[in-house]
């Protein structure tokens, strides 16, 4: 049973307080996890080795003398006190952004993302951390692999130009974690999920990935009661999307069954085209004027979709939400919140 996994388990959740991580949380939590502890970047700036070595030893630290923001909010640790071993670290957190953030600020999302996941991992191993689960980004692939994307096409090119410093950054965690695997022992795994979606996702014009950036687009338009909405690129890419409560399972059953060297991919196994999602989105979001596409943008990766076989063979992972009724939820979810805001 996963609660039997998670019952003397103190966890570490990187990016728990963000968009995935705060699913993660919320499952861990029915798995009935002893302690779970949210590192918030006010407090834990991963990117300095000094402030990760505080985190290993906060988490350390009895309840009655740990730092009280590193508890979730509503949650109620146990009064246990795990050994190191029985430490485990979700390391979620990432410097995340579409194709203009990754285009404007290559520099910024090699350097945030290398720096936070090498050193996070080194002193993971030097605490003697049980396990630790690394995620890592479908943009590590290469810019032309066949499709669907298997695991062990991983380096056999160089990633799509406009997001390569942030995959390759985050690619570097598997080349530690096999290291570490080897050398040490260590028991860290690696996990490739697919673009995600869903409730809470990141809606910024500035940051935000495909799926929130047409929603948004979409409310606005109609708000101003445009004709038309103009897409960036020529619709032609391929995309696969994951809804962020399955992905969240994914990570959990990965952290419970798997203890491998190998990279496993984690995805719905469905490839929908750019324009066919524009059209969806417009569709459910009751936009009906047209769309134009601007080909002066740059379309990114030309197809993306994954072999998702490993993940069910080595912990069982099967995605589960329907693209549509995950879009519906995500869309939903923006409405309201958009009335919350005034914003309607």
């Amino acid at each position: 049973m996963a609660e039997n996994y998670w019952k003397d388990k103190r966890v570490i959740v990187t990016g728990g307080a963000g968009f995935l991580g705060s699913f993660v949380v919320k499952k861990l939590i029915g798995r009935c996890t002893a302690d779970i502890l949210v590192p918030r970047i006010e407090n834990y700036n991963l990117v300095k080795h000094e402030d990760i070595n505080r985190l290993l030893e906060d988490a350390t630290l009895s309840l009655d003398r740990r730092p009280a923001h590193l508890t979730p909010a509503g949650f109620r640790p146990s009064t246990s006190s795990p050994q190191p071993s029985d430490l485990v670290i979700l390391h979620l957190a990432a410097r995340v952004g579409g194709i203009g953030a990754n285009r404007e600020h290559p520099a910024d999302f090699f350097y945030d993302n290398l720096m936070m996941g090498a050193e996070l991992m080194h002193q993971a191993w030097q605490s003697e951390v049980g396990k630790f689960v690394a995620l890592g980004t479908v943009c590590a692939y290469p810019k032309f692999t066949p499709v669907p994307f298997r695991e062990d096409d991983l380096w056999s090119g160089y990633p799509e130009e406009t997001n390569a410093p942030y995959g390759l950054a985050k690619k570097m965690l598997l080349v530690q974690a096999q290291a570490y695997r080897q050398q040490y022992g260590f028991n860290a795994i690696f996990l490739l999920p697919v673009n995600l979606y869903g409730p809470g996702d990141n809606f910024d014009p500035a940051s935000s990935h495909v799926i929130p950036a047409l929603i948004r687009k979409c409310f606005e338009a109609q708000e101003r009661g445009e004709k038309e909405l103009v897409v960036w690129g020529d619709g032609s890419p391929t995309r696969e999307f994951l809804y962020v409560e399955d992905a969240a399972e994914g990570i959990l059953l990965a952290a419970e069954k798997y203890n491998g060297a190998d990279p496993v991919n984690l995805g719905s196994g469905t490839e929908i085209s750019v324009k066919d999602l524009a059209g969806m989105i417009s569709r459910l979001t009751g936009f009906t004027g047209k769309l134009v596409w601007d080909t002066t943008k740059p379309n990114g990766q030309p197809r993306r979709g994954l072999d998702v076989s490993r993940a069910d063979k080595f912990f069982g992972f099967r995605a589960c939400t329907s693209f549509e009724e995950g879009l519906r939820r995500t869309i939903d979810w923006y409405g309201e919140h958009r009335k919350l805001d005034g914003k309607d």
